[in-house]
């Protein structure tokens, strides 16, 4: 069915050329669909001759054309798009639902998405504001301006400070930290200081080396912000951004104040999820926090692209602005920088710059093309909107309205020292020391590079759901030979790959260290397990027959023969009752399970406890192990069978400690 419905979509987009030539098409949506008046003046393409006219009546028919059929596809209740060049709505509509209770079609006018990340632009709007004026610096220490220290990086890592400019490039080199990040309840909200105080991660790279994106980066910025300028950074933002841009239904206030509390969309897991996922509460705030509307958005645009200024009222220096959107962090020439804040992706020649943001519901794009005067927004109120309807969005319109994907040539033979790339690769975005690290063992991604030169990065696929396959293109650079997403590998001063950059410069893939390859740990964990369920199997075997065969003599064990010992049978069964407990909860849950809250902690204490039970009684199997080889006479079968029981406890309490099953519980 989802082919089915690919085939649809694309010939939806086909219709929509038919319908920009003067013929109409009306597709039937999950709602009402609102759409304002539009510029009545056509803007110009980069390309007229071989791209459509950028003018409204074509955009509403490819909007008509591609919309509604997401939203179906996907299970999206509504989302809302706008789309402006040269200052002139060219269009700007809504598409289904806001409130699928009470039948509320999506206005763009009024209807307040949840836009999660895309807040970052606006925190580091203000963290310029104060540096115009003399009160922040870049490249300064940031525990200079907070009054509680950063957790210092060990020393085998780096003695370098943290600054704000590391923290607008995710450079600062802190592993993830989830802990609060999503609330629906707002008594349970704390301040911004005890969010970032209690939920402080550990430091995992070199500041300004390595991308490793991070919310909690952010949310420091936001309250350097707030103690930099004395004001709370919900009412900062709305002083110094949203008032003098006119934007009136825009707030960094969770939930929204009373003036606008009956206006955002509800959040939906589906388009018949009932009920919505509620309001999602984000922490830290300047990291995902703002909530606004397709004609705010378009407001913002317009200021970035006249330099910091709207309508006489200037939120920036032109030439900060400059600064903002100059290159910081690039592995690459060849791919997408991440500049203060903001980062480019690049299409057909065009380089978009802006962000994008999810939250469970809500996911949202925003971006400016500065050569073409152009701005860009669609926000999404269902979780199905994450990924590919929006790649979907910056692709099919550009390929569109600017066709033409810049020509490369592939190489015909791949140098043997670009194949040395081969090898297991988790991200960079990952948490080390929590309990969140078992997932690390699960993202990770094989890269492989076949005899015809073909290079493979996992089960990484295009939006036709195919493999989607690499041909180099110059050195250590590789494009995907279909699209352009490209890829590039980083050497380590031995000229040994150690990372992969890829078009999202916030974060990179690092070369997994052989014992740490989730391959080799889960086959490792997953055959521990088989030898304990023998065991468990075995002793329930003979309990049920002492039970139900009880006037039978019992099965005598021949010469040189030792039944396990009551530490590894206990070790066994508690290692298999416990894996499959916590592994069978998070099946169960999916993708339904919420971020986490302190509410975990006390499962998590319960989880230490009982691993270190499992620990203990390891250690009793262990013994028995070492100690059986020291016995004559027994059977060859006896020492096999007490080492494996040893051998699969070992290798589950390395993993249990290595992956951090037994450790901090009130972090993560």
């Amino acid at each position: 069915m989802s082919r089915i419905r690919s085939i649809a979509l694309s010939t939806t987009l086909l219709v929509g050329t038919l319908v920009s030539h003067g013929q109409a098409v009306k597709i039937a949506n999950a709602g009402a669909a609102k759409s304002t008046p539009v510029a009545t003046a056509p803007a110009t393409a980069t390309n007229p001759g071989s791209g459509h006219s950028l003018e409204p009546a074509d955009l509403e028919a490819f909007f008509d054309g591609i919309l509604p059929l997401q939203l179906e596809r996907s299970d999206i209740a509504g989302a809302s798009v706008l789309v402006m060049q040269n200052d002139k709505v060219l269009l700007q509509k809504g598409y289904g639902l806001a409130d699928i209770k009470s039948k509320r079609p999506v206005d763009p006018e009024t209807t307040i998405f949840r836009l999660a990340s895309i807040s970052k632009l606006f925190t580091w709007i203000s963290v310029m504001q104060l540096e115009e004026q003399g009160k922040l610096d870049l490249d300064t220490d940031i525990n200079h301006y907070l009054d509680f220290q950063i957790r210092p990086a060990p020393h085998s890592i780096s003695d370098k400070p943290v600054t704000l400019r590391n923290l607008m490039t995710h450079t600062g080199g802190f592993e993830e930290s989830v802990t609060n990040i999503i609330l629906t309840d707002p008594r349970k909200a704390i301040s911004l200081r005890d969010v970032l105080i209690q939920n402080q991660p550990n430091r995992i790279f070199p500041p300004g080396q390595v991308p490793a994106y991070s919310n909690y980066g952010v949310g420091l910025a936001s309250y350097i912000v707030q103690r930099m300028s004395g004001q709370p950074f919900e009412q900062y933002v709305a002083d110094h951004i949203f008032t003098p841009l006119g934007m009136t239904h825009s707030t960094f206030a969770q939930p929204p104040s009373k003036a606008l509390a009956s206006l955002p969309s509800e959040g939906y897991r589906s388009s018949t999820a009932k009920p919505s996922v509620g309001f999602e509460i984000f922490n830290p705030v300047g990291a995902g926090g703002i909530s606004s509307t397709a004609t705010d958005m378009g407001r913002f645009g317009q200021a970035l692209l006249h330099g910091g200024e709207l309508e006489g009222k200037r939120i920036l220096r032109a030439e900060t602005l400059t600064r903002m959107w100059t290159p910081q962090f690039q592995a690459s020439d060849k791919l997408p920088p991440m500049c203060m804040g903001f980062y480019e992706t690049w299409w057909n020649g065009l380089r978009w710059i802006g962000h994008q943001g999810d939250l469970i519901a809500f996911h949202s794009l925003f971006y400016v093309e500065p050569k073409q005067n152009l701005v860009l927004f669609v926000s999404y109120n269902s979780a199905g909107g994450s990924d590919q309807p929006r790649s979907e969005i910056i692709h099919f319109f550009t390929d569109r309205y600017f066709p033409g994907a810049p020509k490369v040539e592939f190489l015909k033979t791949v140098p043997d020292e670009m194949k040395g790339i081969a090898g297991t690769y988790q991200t960079t975005r990952r948490a080390d020391s929590t309990k969140l690290a078992p997932g690390n063992l699960f993202g990770q991604r094989a890269v492989s590079v076949d005899k015809d030169g073909v290079l493979h990065l996992g089960e990484a696929k295009d939006m036709r759901g195919h493999p989607i396959k690499w041909k180099a293109i110059g050195k250590d650079l590789w494009q995907d030979q279909d699209g352009q997403a490209r890829l590039f590998a980083i050497r380590d001063t031995h000229n040994k790959v150690v990372r992969l950059a890829v078009n999202f410069p916030g974060v990179q893939f690092q070369r997994v260290v052989w014992y740490e390859n989730g391959t080799y740990v889960l086959s490792a964990a997953a055959a521990s397990l088989l030898i304990l369920f023998a065991v468990v199997a075995a002793s329930m075997a003979r309990a049920g027959h002492r039970f139900f065969l009880r006037r039978r003599t019992p099965p005598t064990p021949q010469p040189g023969t030792i039944w396990l010992g009551l530490g590894s049978r206990l070790a066994a069964c508690w290692w298999f009752l416990l894996l499959v407990n916590v592994g069978g909860y998070f099946a169960m849950q999916g993708d339904d399970i919420p971020p986490p809250t302190p509410e975990w902690f006390f499962w998590f204490d319960m989880l230490n406890i009982a691993v270190g039970l499992a620990l203990f009684l390891s250690l009793l199997a262990v013994i028995s192990a070492f100690r059986i080889w020291f016995q004559k006479p027994l059977r060859a079968i006896t020492k096999v069978k007490f080492t494996l029981v040893g051998v699969a406890c070992t290798l589950l309490s390395w993993i249990a400690i290595h992956w951090n099953l037994i450790g901090p519980s009130h972090r993560i």
